[in-house]
């Protein structure tokens, strides 16, 4: 009797050659997500390293415009120790002064009014000169001093009847800024190697910021 062919029986080695492919493409595949794995750690280290770097310069910025800023008070502070014994002489002799008082803080309830210099004279001068001293002039210098003259009277009553002026001192005067200055009726000043010089012209009306 011959023997009969089954079409239904497996082929094995065609069997066993697909596990083995199946076999190598699992093996691929895990290869794949442990890479995947490695490099998706490897990005979240470089993203905490990124954001410490970040956190650090943010840091030291905020402590550089710390430093900056106090530098700037420090300079602030250096101009106006330049030009105060400057100062103090042409407000005494030329502007008949009779007191020169620097840094001075006056507080009206819970409002300050702070100012580099007041001078101010009795009797026949019977006025006072209120000097702001910049490093470098600015328009916010011009309205700040303004804004001085205009609360002045409510914080010194004592002074009312006195006439009132301003004067910006500064070691850098933009020339843009010159006739500006002159314009709101102020005494404008330059500081230059320890001297106080007035940049005024002879036919200057300062304004009486009293009335």
């Amino acid at each position: 009797m011959s023997e009969t062919l089954n079409p239904e029986a497996p082929n094995w080695a065609e069997l066993h050659e697909i596990i083995k492919e199946l076999s190598k493409s699992q093996q691929e595949t895990d290869r794949e997500l442990k890479e995947t794995s490695r490099e998706v750690k490897e990005t979240s280290r470089e993203v905490k390293e990124t954001s410490l770097v970040v956190k650090e310069t943010s840091r030291i910025i905020r402590e550089l415009g710390k430093q900056i800023g106090s530098l700037g008070n420090k300079f602030g502070s250096f101009t106006e120790g330049l030009a105060f014994p400057a100062l103090n002489k042409i407000l005494r002799q030329q502007f008949g002064m009779d007191v020169v008082s620097p840094h001075l803080q006056a507080w009206k309830n819970s409002e300050c009014l702070e100012m580099d210099v007041l001078s101010y004279a009795n009797g026949e001068v019977n006025a006072v000169y209120i000097v702001e001293v910049k490093s470098h002039l600015r328009e916010d210098s011009i309205t700040q001093l303004l804004d001085i003259l205009r609360r002045f009277p409510r914080f010194f009553p004592e002074h009312k009847g006195k006439k009132l002026f301003g004067i910006l001192a500064a070691v850098d005067i933009p020339e843009r800024l010159k006739g500006r200055v002159l314009g709101q009726g102020l005494y404008l000043a330059r500081i230059q190697d320890e001297a106080f010089e007035m940049e005024t012209p002879m036919d200057f009306q300062p304004v009486d910021f009293s009335v």
